[in-house]
């Protein structure tokens, strides 16, 4: 698909700018029109388990259904605003519940550009990308891409060393006392093994002749196409083409510190 086989470098550039376009205007229509579009753009173009987007995405939209219920709560009522309900110390107008939906909106549009990035880009790739692109330090991208790695072995570990306790009658724990020293157990043999992990890494990039020099020869080339620019055109189209359709709406409003 288009969005997975996107330059990372470039994809990464087209999201930033998106979210910096979209952080200078505050109305509900120009996020709204821009989640919409980057849902779409995200399945269309990209190979992404819907089951696994909805799972990432229900996080944030829980924080913008509470970031709106806490404005309308706690609002800021101004001189001239049109109350549309109030009930004891509560009060709620018209241009407070415009600026509490504007707030959940961006959380929620800032969210499926980042859940478009995170799934469609392999990491590796990505730090590929920046060391070709964008000249990070080989050092810096390596020492990511090891940590990265490592992960997946560290549970590995892990798992190992419970069962080796448990063998040896160290027991399930059930407090929550019990559960710290346990964690306090597991921690020195995790460290110990990370420690020669990371050793073994070392000596290992050393033996194969690895500098950090940036002048280098890269096993997996990492290109720029015509095809990369036109999606982040595409990208960066979806936030003009909301803001100026809220412009047109007479919605339009920019950003000044509104919480």
């Amino acid at each position: 698909m288009l969005l997975n086989e996107m330059n990372p470098s470039i994809k990464a550039l087209s999201i930033l700018v998106c979210i910096l376009i979209l952080s200078i205007f505050f109305d509900p229509v120009t996020p709204l029109l821009s989640l919409v579009m980057t849902i779409a753009i995200t399945f269309v173009f990209g190979k992404i388990s819907v089951k696994k987007w909805i799972l990432l995405f229900s996080p944030f939209l829980f924080m913008a259904i509470v970031y709106v219920w806490s404005s309308l709560l706690f609002p800021r009522v101004d001189p001239g605003d049109s109350v549309i309900w109030e009930w004891k110390f509560i009060t709620i107008t018209a241009e407070g519940f415009q600026r509490s939906l504007s707030l959940g909106l961006r959380v929620l549009s800032f969210a499926s550009l980042s859940l478009l990035f995170a799934l469609t880009t392999n990491p590796i790739n990505f730090l590929l990308s920046l060391m070709q692109q964008c000249r990070l330090s080989p050092k810096i991208a390596y020492s990511i891409m090891a940590g990265y790695q490592f992960l997946p072995l560290i549970k590995d570990e892990f798992e190992i060393i419970r069962s080796a306790h448990r063998i040896r009658g160290a027991g399930r724990t059930l407090t929550l006392r019990d559960k710290i020293k346990e964690i306090k157990r597991y921690a020195i043999p995790l460290l110990a093994t990370g420690i020669r992990k990371a050793e073994r890494t070392a000596v290992a990039m050393e033996s194969k002749g690895f500098t950090g020099d940036r002048n280098r020869e890269f096993y997996k080339i990492i290109t720029v196409s015509k095809k990369d620019w036109l999606l982040l055109c595409l990208l960066v189209s979806v936030v003009l083409i909301s803001a100026f359709t809220s412009h047109k709406l007479g919605y339009l409003a920019l950003y000044n510190g509104e919480l």
